[in-house]
């Protein structure tokens, strides 16, 4: 382990099986002695119980791990100094189940609480995000809604991180580094 003495925001954009949660946990694990990974999705079917079970064997137990759909700049702000890292999985899905158990008029209040913990965190903070602008114009009025407000997220998300990784096919693009 190289273990990081300085805190870092590190955002990992990619696509859909892009490699961007692959890069970002061993990321982690190479940089960092203590970790916990922030899983932002619910487990609403059979498939998702399927991924979410494969998700916890890749990462093994050295992981502490908690699970909150909404709440997430709660978590950065309890002060858990257990850990010298967090890694949250995914922010486009959190967007998500804020926009949709929410509202939209509710968006604004998470996405500025989620930037001020990011700012106050005394633990690096790794964020994965889906990258979804680069794909087809959704055909629904929810969906471009959504994805225009993640494209705005995002930017929001890189402009506060201090690197910021695309991933395609499984390869990193350091896209922003400190100097």
């Amino acid at each position: 382990m190289t273990h990081s003495n300085k805190k870092e925001i590190v955002l990992v954009l990619g696509g859909a099986r892009s490699g961007k949660s692959s890069w970002a946990l061993e990321y982690v694990e190479n940089q960092y002695d203590s970790y916990m990974f922030l899983a932002t999705a619910e487990v609403m079917d059979e498939e998702m119980a399927d991924r979410v079970r494969l998700h916890k064997e890749v990462r093994g137990p050295k992981w502490q791990l908690k699970e909150e759909p909404l709440e997430i700049a709660k978590i950065l702000e309890s002060d858990d100094s257990t850990v010298e890292a967090i890694l949250i999985d995914c922010t486009t899905i959190w967007l998500s189940n804020v926009l949709l158990k929410k509202g939209e008029e509710k968006v604004p209040v998470y996405q500025n609480a989620l930037l001020e913990a990011l700012a106050r965190s005394d633990q690096s903070v790794i964020i994965v995000s889906n990258e979804v602008g680069s794909g087809i114009v959704p055909e629904h009025p929810l969906g471009r809604q959504y994805r225009d407000m993640a494209g705005s997220l995002n930017q929001k998300l890189a402009a506060a991180a201090d690197k910021v990784v695309l991933s395609v096919a499984g390869l990193p693009l350091f896209l922003k580094q400190p100097p």
